[in-house]
């Protein structure tokens, strides 16, 4: 399979999603460092080699959150095919989008127990 994946470059301040668009990429972090917001709450801030955008392009629903560039980026757009293609050839991969997904859902427990 060729590599088509595109590569951004996002300015510091950008918007790269917002919540309630449609998830037709996941995102990784090459350079810099994303926020996730869920309304004016910061839920998580990635760096390289972090990902996020995997739940809309997985379960084909609306984004949850908003991402912005905290710093000026360089992030990997992967689409279902692509992702689909990593995980089939690289087990290591899916087993690391579940783990973090799983840390994800247990600290959105954890914020909303305490809450």
């Amino acid at each position: 399979m060729a590599d088509t994946t595109p590569y951004l470059s996002i300015k510091a301040g950008e918007t790269i999603f917002r919540k309630g668009d449609p998830g037709e990429y996941m995102y990784l972090i090459r350079k810099g460092s994303v926020e996730i917001l869920v309304g004016d709450k910061l839920v998580e801030l990635l760096g390289p080699d972090e990902f996020f955008g995997e739940m809309a392009l997985i379960d084909n629903q609306p984004r949850s959150a908003d991402a912005l560039a905290k710093t000026d980026c360089e992030i990997e757009a992967i689409t279902e095919k692509k992702f689909t293609f990593r995980i089939q050839e690289m087990p290591f991969f899916a087993l690391k989008v579940m783990k973090v997904m799983a840390q994800r859902l247990r600290a959105t427990n954890e914020r909303n127990a305490s809450s």
